[in-house]
């Protein structure tokens, strides 16, 4: 299946596209995962892949979003944004995923990228902004790929976004990606209403169909002011969602991204093992996107986010705190463990609704990926070894 994956990828995307993906995305974002485990041996922790929120503005509603989407427009500006890659670039990094809100809301986006060429970035999207000029300017810049979030049928979707005919706007965006011929991922919150529909055989087959090259399942989170803890799946499900992701990289040429276990089928947390961390919209560096607490931004320390990150006492505690009670995210098993993490370190709410810590608290346990005794294994060695080392794990757990 590797080999029909890679004659579909040949056949179907951009020439120049798919060189920056292989060498920005591909050789030097395995370099920066070997920089990242040298300085975990001097007592570092600097992420290799950072997760930046430029903007809060969202044209949709969706249930279980923690993001401040109808609050004032907030955004992190073009200078911020230059000073916060360069400084990373220097410590090796060039993998960025961008997030929101919107992120094809932001009015400087195209010139975001532009400015780094020698990085790559994946943008988190509803793809409703995209049309056909769009594309052709990501496939003009080429160091980006669009991944686009599918919630499931045309009922469930507007559902859960809250607006009407969101599949079909989102439909269009994949088609424009497609068609300007950019490495296109498709990404799901897998949930209650929509479990059926997309952990199924026939959905890969219809990405396939429609020209997507990898496909991204998230179990849903039940966080922020609408959490909706109803839609989560049972620990039976979350099993069955990786068995399957496993299963089909093995049977299909398709890409299956599951960023929550490592090569033995270990649940992990990515910001745990320290390879990623978040930066909200207002330049907070958090955890990660659903723990909305900070003690630092990227302003402090004249923008020197090497620094600020590795001397954080907030990020150093939620690791030691999280990796020493579950394998699995935090948030969810032991909501009580983060409220002390908070409390010991006297972090704010980094929302502007103000009600981060009321949230935490009224959160009931929940099961997340972590599930001793039911691991399923990488099957293809490539997966295998790539998982291994340099993607997770990194003895965060040991």
């Amino acid at each position: 299946m590797m080999i029909s994956m890679a004659g579909r990828m040949l056949r179907s995307t951009d020439m120049r596209v798919l060189w920056k993906f292989a060498y920005n995305f591909g050789w030097k974002g395995m370099l920066s995962v070997q920089r990242f485990k040298r300085r975990l041996k001097q007592g570092q922790v600097f992420p290799p892949f950072l997760y930046v929120s430029i903007i809060n503005s969202c044209n949709l509603r969706c249930t279980g979003c923690w993001v401040d989407v109808a609050a004032p427009r907030e955004m992190i500006s073009l200078d911020d944004w230059n000073r916060l890659i360069e400084n990373a670039k220097k410590h090796g990094n060039r993998f960025f995923g961008i997030l929101g809100g919107e992120p094809f809301m932001h009015p400087n986006l195209i010139e975001m990228l532009e400015a780094h060429p020698d990085c790559y970035f994946q943008i988190f999207t509803n793809g409703h902004q995209i049309t056909d000029e769009l594309a052709s300017e990501l496939r003009r810049v080429g160091n980006a790929t669009p991944l686009i979030s599918v919630e499931g049928s045309e009922v469930v979707s507007d559902e859960r976004r809250g607006r009407d005919g969101v599949l079909d706007r989102t439909l269009k965006g994949i088609e424009a990606c497609v068609k300007a011929r950019l490495i296109t991922g498709v990404a799901s919150s897998i949930c209650q209403t929509n479990y059926d529909d997309l952990v199924t055989e026939a959905w890969v087959d219809r990405l396939i169909e429609l020209g997507v090259h990898y496909n991204w399942f998230h179990t849903y989170r039940a966080v922020g002011p609408d959490a909706a803890p109803e839609l989560a799946l049972t620990p039976e499900q979350v099993h069955r969602v990786r068995n399957f992701a496993v299963e089909m990289r093995n049977e299909k040429p398709i890409g299956f991204v599951d960023a929550y276990w490592d090569d033995q089928g270990q649940a992990l947390c990515p910001a745990a093992t320290g390879i990623s961390h978040h930066i909200s919209p207002y330049g907070d560096i958090e955890p990660c996107p659903i723990v909305q607490f900070a003690n630092e931004s990227i302003h402090d320390n004249d923008g020197d986010i090497f620094k600020t990150m590795t001397e954080s006492n907030l990020l150093a505690d939620f690791r030691e705190t999280a990796a020493g009670a579950t394998r699995g995210c935090i948030v969810l098993e032991r909501p009580d463990l983060l409220k002390d993490v908070v409390e010991r370190n006297d972090s704010r709410d980094t929302t502007t609704r103000g009600e981060a810590m009321a949230e935490l608290l009224s959160m009931s346990h929940l099961n997340s990926q972590h599930d001793p005794g039911n691991e399923v294994p990488e099957k293809h060695w490539m997966y295998r070894f790539a998982k291994k080392h340099w993607f997770f794990g990194f003895g965060a757990y040991t």
